[in-house]
């Protein structure tokens, strides 16, 4: 039987699950960053860069995805780039931060953004317009970058080092960091932002002692701030934050969003006492990328199965990748507005396996040591990034005495490398084909340290 809600908006949906009311369907919010761009044949520069073409392609989002929530940009280096961080752009990924303005200072910036800093007059002005586009049809997402990450930003992969050996530092930079995350919310609901997505990645490679430490009162201060302005939150979190989570529930959050790295089912018991509600998971590469559109149903049925629709709202674990075919976006769809009808229709299905042949070094007669990072993708993902980056560092200070190699989850070869070695969790970092770190950045000294011990 189909399901209607066309006297129910999607974002008077989203509304209903926010406040824990019972609904006859999930809502779905599509995390359609740069991918929106290849709906248009736009890059990802384009649309990150261009208020016209970002216009034109959210548009084309909200025609073909339905979205009861949807997000106006997906850039993790907004404010990044307004406080000094280069970049480098890709045609099919977001800027990545490439310098550090505080790589080798320990000053404190005390500059904050203002609307006419960076990207945000293009970003802002976007946000007023869609607004007035969707009206009250869709709930819009405005996503800010976390504490934790926009910190990694400015200072660099010392930051890992410095939450042990520069307390001070670290607390006066977070502090910071969170002035600048409440300055860029103030914009974002000024600008008709329904939902503030926090989006702090880097958060699921600290331990739950340095959340305690260092980021708990942060977040606390940003979603009491967000609740005061009468709109929404989200926790955004990529990665296994697994070990994380009961402390993430703390800062109370109206929502928290994961990626396929998280069990959902956990999840929820964890964050039900909160009465949080969950967002999530359908994994990006694996499913999205490269599965079919019966695969992308099957999940979505089967997670709807696992947890419940009561405080679920369905989505992409992060910003989808550009090359996402839309069947599969829409087969998702499809699954969240007719569980039942899909989940009879595909009760015998099996999802495709990725199939390819690779061979693996013989890593007990390798000529050097062999340091391979298993990411998403390091452009995109900022906790991939930064733990790539320390790999980068190593590489660097040993030179040809080792070798290095990056294997993106972008790639069907590296999906089948880790099934074959049987990687759980993205990001990790291998020596010599045994997981040395998983969902753990490890500072400078203990990679070196590491790689010293093997050689």
């Amino acid at each position: 039987m189909k399901i209607h809600h066309k006297h129910v908006s999607g974002k008077e949906l989203l509304i209903k699950v926010f406040n824990h009311q019972e609904v006859n369907q999930i809502p779905w919010v599509p995390f359609a960053g740069i991918h929106a761009g290849s709906l248009k044949k736009y890059t990802a520069t384009e649309i990150l860069t261009n208020s016209e073409k970002l216009q034109e392609c959210l548009i084309a989002v909200n025609k073909l995805y339905h979205p009861d929530g949807q997000p106006v940009i997906f850039d993790l280096q907004v404010e990044a780039e307004i406080l000094g961080c280069g970049l480098r752009w890709s045609d099919k990924s977001p800027p990545m931060v490439i310098t550090h303005p505080l790589e080798k200072s320990l000053k404190i910036p005390i500059k904050l953004p203002e609307k006419t800093d960076g990207r945000l007059p293009m970003i802002l002005d976007v946000m007023e317009k869609f607004k007035v586009e969707v009206q009250e049809k869709t709930a819009l997402f405005g996503l800010i970058t976390g504490p934790l990450t926009l910190a990694s930003h400015l200072r660099g992969t010392n930051i890992y080092l410095d939450l042990f050996q520069n307390k001070k530092f670290v607390h006066d930079l977070l502090k910071y960091a969170t002035q600048v995350c409440l300055k860029i919310t103030e914009y974002y609901i000024e600008a008709g932002m329904d939902v503030i997505a926090v989006v702090d990645p880097v958060v699921s490679q600290i331990s739950p002692r340095t959340f305690e430490e260092f980021l708990i009162v942060h977040f606390q201060r940003i979603f009491n701030y967000i609740k005061k302005q009468d709109r929404f939150s989200c926790f955004f979190v990529c990665g296994d934050a697994t070990k994380n989570l009961s402390l993430i529930a703390q800062t109370k959050p109206d929502s928290m969003f994961v990626d396929e790295n998280i069990d959902m089912e956990k999840a929820m018991k964890i964050i039900k006492p909160k009465n949080i509600v969950l967002g999530g998971n359908i994994p990006l590469t694996t499913v999205m990328l490269f599965g079919t559109q019966q695969d992308n149903m099957k999940y979505v049925v089967d997670l709807i199965n696992l947890v419940g629709k009561k405080n679920l709202i369905i989505a992409p674990g992060c910003d989808m990748p550009y090359d996402v075919p839309p069947d599969n976006v829409i087969g998702a769809f499809q699954a969240i507005k007719e569980p039942e009808l899909i989940g009879e229709s595909l009760a015998n299905y099996e999802q495709t396996e990725i199939d390819i042949d690779v061979e693996l070094p013989d890593y007990y007669n390798l000529p050097k040591p062999l340091i391979e990072v298993f990411t998403i993708d390091s452009s995109v993902c900022a906790a991939c990034g930064y733990m790539l980056a320390t790999a980068l560092d190593a590489k660097t200070e040993f030179g040809d005495r080792i070798e290095l190699i990056e294997h993106r989850f972008i790639k069907r070869e590296s999906v089948a490398r880790a099934k074959k070695l049987q990687i759980k969790h993205l990001p990790c970092i291998l020596i010599n084909g045994q997981v040395k770190w998983s969902s753990i950045i490890p500072n400078r000294e203990e990679l070196l340290n590491e790689i010293e011990r093997v050689l």
